[in-house]
């Protein structure tokens, strides 16, 4: 198969790259030239020189493409005006649907999150769930996911929309923070620490992206590619203590200052073009409630995630270390 794949520079797409390459497919991937790097150009991948925004560039990464891998997105970061996010995300999208189309590309899988869903009151939420986005990175993602199936529906391009969990694993720097925080002994809980997190390990997400791409089933869907559990703030914190020797201190501070506190920071900074220290999307972390059901993905793609939350706190405590991060 000849895949296009974009954001391979990056932890998510950077692992696609080298399973797509291991099992023998032919892949060109957008690379922006301030993300060119030894690990792209060893790759053996076709890499194809771009952003989301130059549509030239996005006609040559999908010619003679069987299949579209659409990793790439604006993140949480707070240091972008909400333009830029709707520009990368939303209009991304759009131009990389219709050069694949152009293309007449096969299969598409394009990547939201399941931060669509915002807070879930009543977990575990499943795909039908309201799509309720709590910022600007989730709303442009929720926008740039119905663009893509209204595509589907109005085009005729074979589409499936991944809602990744929290991803994690070897390498992945999210949670570093956190793990640097409970290894230390200088981490304590915000707020009553009984919101869910629903991460999913590295492998077992690849395996949901697989599953998408080549299940006949897929076309048109939607699915939840999660871990096979979910787990409370308090919960989470406890099993990286366990792997890293650490601690959680033994008081939990009220999520409310820290939410103002956030704010202020935020409206400060953004508007300076710097990257605040403290924003919104961090509190929600610990205050928001992420918790799914993969029922459909296990019944219509046949996914089956084997990485529990205990066995891969511990493989990602191990390569902090192995790095020397911890």
């Amino acid at each position: 198969m000849r895949v296009a794949l974009t954001g391979a520079s990056g932890y998510t797409g950077g692992r696609l790259l080298e399973v797509l390459r291991g099992r023998g497919d032919d892949v060109a991937a957008l690379v922006r030239p301030t993300s060119m790097s030894d690990r792209l150009r060893g790759s053996g991948a076709t890499l194809v020189e771009g952003d989301l925004a130059n549509a030239a560039a996005l006609g040559r990464l999908v010619e003679g493409a069987d299949a579209v891998l659409h990793v790439a997105a604006v993140y949480r970061t707070a240091g972008h005006p909400d333009s830029y996010y709707r520009d990368v995300n939303v209009g991304g999208t759009e131009r990389l649907l219709e050069a694949a189309a152009a293309a007449g590309v096969r299969r598409f899988v394009h990547t939201s999150t399941v931060g669509v869903h915002g807070h879930v009151e009543n977990p575990p939420a499943d795909e039908t769930a309201p799509v309720a986005p709590g910022d600007v990175y989730q709303a442009t993602k929720a926008e740039a996911e119905a663009l893509a199936l209204e595509f589907h529906r109005q085009r005729g391009l074979p589409l499936t929309v991944v809602r990744p969990g929290a991803i994690y694993g070897p390498g992945e720097t999210r949670l570093l923070k956190l793990f640097r925080a409970i290894a230390r002994g200088r981490y304590a809980l915000v707020g009553d620490g009984q919101s869910f997190y629903h991460p999913v390990y590295i492998d077992d997400l690849v395996q949901g992206f697989l599953l998408a791409l080549e299940g006949e089933q897929a076309v048109g869907e939607s699915f939840l590619i999660c871990g096979p559990e979910y787990v409370t703030q308090a919960e989470l914190a406890v099993l990286i203590a366990k792997h890293t020797g650490g601690r959680v201190l033994p008081f939990r501070i009220p999520a409310r200052p820290i939410q103002l506190a956030g704010d202020i920071i935020e409206t400060i900074c953004v508007p300076l073009g710097i990257e605040p220290p403290l924003h919104r999307r961090r509190v929600d972390f610990w205050t928001k409630s992420r918790a799914f059901s993969i029922e459909k993905a296990r019944r219509l793609l046949g996914y089956d995630p084997q990485v529990h939350l205990d066995e891969g706190i511990a493989r990602t405590a191990v390569s902090y270390r192995e790095a020397g991060w911890l």
